[in-house]
């Protein structure tokens, strides 16, 4: 799999939880003290990120690291 393709599945999950935990972009980076612009960037794949990130991102949606990439 490229980096590309790793990139966009992991964003296309985060984005479907996310929508599942009715969060807006809005709202998540609110509570993350993220910016917009860079969830969305990493939400369409256009952006690595870090674990951290990740694991932030988890913590506030209440799911597990873990969830992000699972199928």
């Amino acid at each position: 799999m490229s980096d590309k393709i790793f990139l966009a599945k992991l964003g296309a999950k985060i984005r479907k939880i996310r929508k599942e935990k009715s969060l807006s972009l809005d709202k998540l980076a609110a509570l993350c003290d993220y910016e917009k612009a860079n969830l969305s960037r990493i939400e369409s794949g256009k952006t690595n990120t870090t674990i951290l990130t990740l694991y932030t991102l988890s913590r506030v949606m209440g799911v597990k690291v873990s969830d992000f990439f699972e199928d």
